[in-house]
């Protein structure tokens, strides 16, 4: 994975600083999105995203309790804190929180890129070694956007993609409508639209051996869908 295709959002509300994170990930070829506050940085899907860089001392919610929200909603990002608060406890609270790393300000930037990298490959690694699934007469390799199935070979989209990895990563649970449109295209979730819907109906087609009658990909009525191995 190249640089340039990895996302990073920040979640900063010291400009200074948060200039001087901007300036050095994008100099090193990465999209930084920037939020100064948790309550904004939880209105953004973290499915879009390749790493969280978090401060702690944010106006309102803080960032130990965005981390554990974060985490408790099934995400998966790692999570890299900085912050000035740079006790022996402190570190420990955000790791418990659910971060990958913690690192104290004033930090070097030098410092500050190599644990992003470090971050990022060990993100990339686990990704790689569970990026295969198999059920029914299907075979996907998520990492390779391949699949093979009882109707032939099927390349797919990053969409298609991060919807499958989605279900897989909650199988048997039923994920409703608006967690789907959030978490997948970053809509709201009071969106109407049949995008959705339309993208279910293709799954169905590539995975499904017969797609009137869905096996693994169903619909749980006034409720969202659910994806079975059986």
């Amino acid at each position: 994975m190249m640089p340039s295709t990895i996302k990073i959002l920040l979640v900063e509300d010291e400009p200074n600083i948060a200039d001087g994170i901007i300036f050095n990930l994008s100099a090193d070829g990465y999209q930084v999105t920037h939020c100064v506050s948790a309550e904004e940085a939880l209105s953004r899907p973290t499915s879009a995203y390749d790493l969280l860089v978090l401060d702690v001392m944010l106006p309102g919610i803080s960032g130990f309790e965005l981390c554990q929200r974060l985490r408790k909603d099934g995400a998966e990002l790692p999570i890299l804190i900085v912050s000035a608060k740079g006790g022996e406890e402190d570190r420990v609270t955000g790791l418990s929180a659910g971060a990958d790393d913690y690192l104290s300000k004033p930090f070097s930037l030098r410092e500050f890129l190599l644990r992003v990298k470090a971050l990022l490959r060990r993100s990339r690694n686990n990704r790689l070694t569970s990026s295969t699934y198999v059920f029914g007469q299907n075979h996907i390799n998520l990492a390779e956007r391949h699949a093979q199935t009882s109707h032939g070979e099927q390349e797919l989209t990053e969409l298609e993609v991060r919807m499958l990895e989605l279900f897989f990563r909650h199988e048997g649970r039923i994920l409703s409508r608006s967690e789907l449109l959030q978490k997948v295209w970053g809509m709201s979730p009071d969106t109407e639209t049949r995008t959705l819907d339309n993208f279910v109906v293709r799954l169905r087609k590539y995975f499904e051996a017969d797609p009137a009658h869905p096996q693994h990909f169903q619909t749980v009525r006034g409720r969202g869908y659910r994806f079975v191995r059986n």
